[in-house]
């Protein structure tokens, strides 16, 4: 799945708890990051490292104006792991990684600013 930057309409209408537990949401260490060829806007694919309980999935994200991929191997992400998976040109992706759009619409990674344990669900 894309990362891209959603526009600011306000609040999205309000959930329950129980929908919101239907939203897994783990952090994952980016094993491998590359450019994705044939990607109608530029993105960078990404294989992340969910831990033992989810195991390595591949993700799309349009990051390219803050992040070079050789900059992304090692660092924690956050992402939807529940999400059916989606095709990209001729790349399957398979979690939704997570971010903010900066001041220009410009997607900024969402990141533990500690280190925990790849597989760790948002609490």
């Amino acid at each position: 799945m894309h990362l891209t930057a959603l526009p600011d309409a306000g609040p999205a209408p309000e959930i329950t708890f129980d929908d919101f537990l239907k939203v897994d949401i783990r952090i994952g260490t980016v094993l491998e990051a590359a450019p994705l060829e044939g990607a109608r806007k530029p993105a960078i694919r990404l294989v992340i490292d969910f831990g033992p309980g989810v195991g390595q999935k591949k993700s799309s994200a349009q990051i390219t104006a803050h992040y070079e991929p050789d900059a992304l191997i090692g660092r924690q992400v956050a992402a939807v792991v529940n999400f059916p998976p989606r095709q990209i040109g001729k790349f399957m992706s398979e979690v939704l990684t997570l971010g903010f759009a900066d001041s220009a619409g410009e997607i900024v990674l969402f990141s533990p600013d500690q280190p925990v344990p790849n597989g760790a669900r948002l609490a």
